[in-house]
């Protein structure tokens, strides 16, 4: 097989990148790496032509970016590409970013990063990120004017607004952004919008989440058959990963494969480019609509709610991480976007008196909704 390959800058990056977030594990612990099954998966990877390989410093509890570095250091530097990241999603770290990037290249064995990136930019710490008394940025830009990170960029689970103060304050620096990104992301989490936001900076795209955590392998029988209707021989993976290589902005798609079987049916897929048709492209965005409709309210973001709401809540805002909350049944995205929310402005501020639902167009039950993000949040 011929794994195919995108330019970006001087480079020549594996446009499927292993991701090393879902690592085997021993008896189903997180912070347990089997570290043989990884040195396989790595070994076959390698040997099909995967040369970007993408670590945390909290993957695994802190032990991915160890064993990344013992596995990976079998191999000479120059034919992989190693990514790691400044972990801001814990603002206790903000300080530290000195302390933590020098264990990084000590955890990992290297002298340098290929790619480094302010890790998950969203509403909980981008206030943070841009405070200068924490020299984050500053710091990080004087590792790459020393050779010790190649390449300099960020990734984001914030929203389109929360991106661009980052990109406002630091976009002409930033070389890469990392989204999560998939057909059902697309207009759910507003990735399309995220994508164009990325285009005006001309900063090439990187994905997370190609498969939604494996949502999108995981489909209802008549799902399934609409895919099949359209591209007999595909996968819902394979599908889900086509839909990717119909975007141009995209250079790296990582997967956090947890097993050989996972890794050598994306390395297959990856040895083509097969992007899909209009058709396709619609299809898929319809299943989306469909699946969406049986868990999520149908806000439109009108706003007419806002001015009746006797306590000033940003509703649309609020049924969006309900919505986002409510689909994945959990997650970590919505209490961390809550984090970044007033007391007086969460879901638990509203009286349920039902003035927004006299004027919502959509007659959705906002009391009711609100009332479940409470439950669901506790």
């Amino acid at each position: 097989m011929i794994m195919v390959y995108k330019e970006f800058q001087d480079l020549k990056l594996s446009a499927l990148g292993m991701g090393a977030m879902r690592l085997p594990v021993i008896n189903g612990r997180d912070a347990d790496i089997d570290e043989e099954k990884t040195a396989q998966m790595v070994a076959y990877a390698m040997e099909q032509g995967v040369n970007y390989y993408d670590t945390a410093w909290g993957y695994h509890n802190g032990n991915s970016e160890l064993v990344m570095g013992r596995v990976l250091n079998k191999y000479p530097r120059e034919k992989y590409y190693l990514a790691t990241k400044f972990p801001g999603y814990d603002l206790s770290n903000m300080d530290k970013v000195e302390e933590i990037f020098e264990r990084q290249l000590e955890k990992c064995g290297v002298t340098y990063f290929d790619f480094y990136l302010f890790h998950n930019v969203c509403e909980m710490n981008i206030d943070a990120y841009l405070d200068e008394k924490y020299h984050i940025f500053e710091y990080l830009m004087e590792q790459k004017e020393k050779g010790r990170i190649h390449h300099l960029g960020f990734s984001a689970h914030g929203n389109c607004e929360v991106m661009r103060r980052f990109l406002e304050a630091y976009g002409e620096h930033m070389e890469f952004c990392q989204i999560q990104l998939n057909w059902l992301d697309w207009s759910f989490q507003d990735a399309k919008a995220k994508v164009e936001l990325l285009s005006e900076y001309k900063i090439p795209v990187w994905v997370m989440e190609p498969l939604r955590g494996g949502r999108l392998c995981n489909l209802q029988k008549e799902e399934v058959d609409k895919i099949k209707a359209l591209r007999p021989q595909e996968t819902a993976a394979g599908m889900a990963f086509r839909f990717l290589q119909s975007l141009p902005e995209v250079v790296v798609t990582l997967s956090g494969m947890s097993n050989f079987e996972q890794l050598k049916e994306n390395v297959e897929t990856f040895s083509k480019e097969e992007p899909l048709n209009q058709e396709e492209f619609a299809t898929l965005q319809q299943i989306a609509a469909d699946m969406l409709k049986t868990k999520t309210v149908p806000c439109t973001s009108c706003h007419y709610c806002v001015s009746h709401c006797p306590k000033g809540l940003d509703i649309p805002s609020l049924l969006g991480l309900y919505n986002e909350h409510s689909y994945t049944e959990g997650g970590f995205i919505a209490p961390m976007a809550l984090m970044a929310v007033p007391e007086e402005k969460k879901p638990n501020a509203c009286v349920g008196c039902r003035s927004c639902e006299a004027v919502c167009p959509q007659q959705i039950k906002i009391s009711e909704a609100m009332a479940d993000f409470v439950k669901r949040m506790q």
